[in-house]
């Protein structure tokens, strides 16, 4: 009996010869990471982050920061940051309600990625937030299947830069966003960010924000 498949992939899995070749893969699913897996993750600045609402509806978040943002501490845990963002946690919330969170990390120079399942719980007053600059919450995520994942169709993009917002450890804080400045949201930002927009010259519209993204200035 197999605990990732459903009767409905069982069927496609029919339906395309690929039964044999699904189980087989199920099989090399793994319950931690491998070492490789480790030192892959811990490079990485960016990943896909997937979890459910209590709707049912899945979300799938990007989320970025300097090189070695998310940490491995042992083959079952992987650990990360929760950063200042639009106020809504989509994610946080998910992962308080239904704890299930899938992860991709990816290399889009070399191609390469890992696929991982796991558990994630979220504690303000976790031991390790405090090593990680600029977190407001961290992430604990436990492992429960990693799995190996064709490159074949990953395009190959090289990486310029880290983004200006991320936190890093020995520089100043970040800037404040750009769209912390639009008109139409300024009574319902929370009291800390009440002075940003005069800070970065005034108030913008919705378009002039959207122009600022488009010249790659949000």
């Amino acid at each position: 009996m197999s605990e990732l498949y459903s009767t409905e992939h069982r069927a496609l899995q029919r339906t395309f010869d690929t039964t044999r070749l699904a189980d087989r893969l199920e099989a090399m699913a793994r319950p931690e990471l491998a070492g490789d897996q480790k030192a892959f993750i811990e490079s990485r600045d960016m990943f896909f982050l997937t979890s459910v609402d209590h709707r049912g509806y899945p979300t799938c978040s990007y989320k970025g920061g300097a090189p070695g943002f998310v940490r491995v501490p042992d083959p079952r845990t992987i650990v990360f940051p929760s950063y200042n963002g639009n106020g809504m946690l989509l994610s946080m919330g998910n992962i308080n309600t239904s704890h299930k969170v899938g992860m991709l990390f990816i290399d889009f120079e070399t191609p390469h990625r890992v696929r991982v399942h796991g558990v994630a719980t979220i504690d303000r007053y976790d031991p390790l937030l405090t090593e990680f600059i600029g977190a407001e919450l961290l992430v604990r995520v436990t492992v429960t299947e990693a799995f190996i994942n064709c490159p074949r169709y990953i395009h190959r993009y090289q990486r310029l830069q880290t983004s200006k917002y991320a936190p890093q450890a020995g520089c100043a804080a970040p800037p404040a966003p750009q769209w912390k400045r639009i008109d139409a949201i300024q009574d319902s930002l929370p009291a800390r960010d009440s002075g940003v927009a005069r800070e970065l010259g005034g108030t913008i519209t919705l378009e002039e924000y959207g122009a600022l993204v488009i010249k790659r200035e949000g």
